[in-house]
């Protein structure tokens, strides 16, 4: 593993410069997004405020999930480059399109659905650099045959273990692809904005679900760990937006 990379004096995060990497692509697919609805914004920008915005809602998140150990000794906590939570992501991201919704004039659904394939993969490509730093996000022992260890990690072990990050990545993509075909789906289809964004909830929440068995988690709320329990909210969240872009598209006129 290689937590880190050094050109000279310059040491450079191998975390950070996929994270890097996925903003861009996200960035790319978007403005694709943005083309085939038609919308004139500014996807640069967008993607540069919600990464940022989603970086540290994800540490904000990840700090709040231990509170006591955060209120024991705050600022070096708050301040390390180490633990992130992908819910975290997630409320930030919305927070900042709905904010920047409102600055592009657009409906806020119609962003969310536009940026949703985006956020699938950016946060996919993201996955692999905790693979390459060792960052403590792979799982449990195995011994099938793609187990891998960490001895340099930034969070070491010797062990075969599942490489969830892999797992997360190939998901995302997955994820990503139906995104972008449902999403040409509902522009053709003139469909009520929402339905997307409220696929992205329960397609990611059922995912992470899922992986959470086999990651290295400590579990609370009636044996899930935290991300399990978000997991859920996400896809009640989804499935609820999603009958309420159901009924909206029932009260549409029919077009001829």
């Amino acid at each position: 593993m290689y937590p880190f990379i050094h050109i000279g004096p310059v040491t450079l995060g191998t975390y950070g410069l996929m994270v890097a990497t996925g903003l861009i692509c996200a960035f790319f697919i978007l403005r694709a997004d943005f083309v085939r609805r038609a919308v004139s914004a500014d996807a640069e920008a967008i993607i540069g405020i919600t990464g940022l915005a989603g970086l540290v809602g994800s540490r904000l998140y990840h700090l709040l999930e231990t509170p006591r150990e955060f209120l024991a000794d705050p600022w070096p906590q708050l301040f390390s480059t180490m633990g992130f939570a992908f819910f975290g992501a997630v409320i930030g991201g919305f927070l900042a399109l709905l904010l920047l919704a409102k600055r592009f004039r657009m409906s806020p659904l119609l962003l969310l659905d536009a940026a949703s394939p985006a956020a699938a993969m950016g946060y996919g490509i993201g996955r692999i650099g905790c693979l390459i730093s060792g960052d403590g996000d792979y799982g449990i022992p195995t011994s099938l045959p793609w187990g891998m260890s960490f001895p340099n990690g930034i969070v070491p072990t010797t062990d075969n273990v599942h490489p969830t990050p892999i797992y997360e990545f190939l998901v995302a993509a997955l994820i990503c692809w139906i995104l972008w075909k449902f999403g040409a789906r509902a522009v053709k289809a003139h469909a009520p904005n929402g339905s997307v964004f409220a696929a992205y909830l329960v397609l990611t929440g059922v995912a992470r679900f899922l992986v959470e068995f086999i990651r290295i988690n400590p579990r609370s709320l009636y044996g899930l760990t935290n991300a399990q329990a978000a997991s859920i909210v996400s896809i009640v969240g989804g499935a609820v937006l999603f009958m309420y872009c159901r009924a909206s598209a029932s009260r549409q006129p029919q077009r001829s």
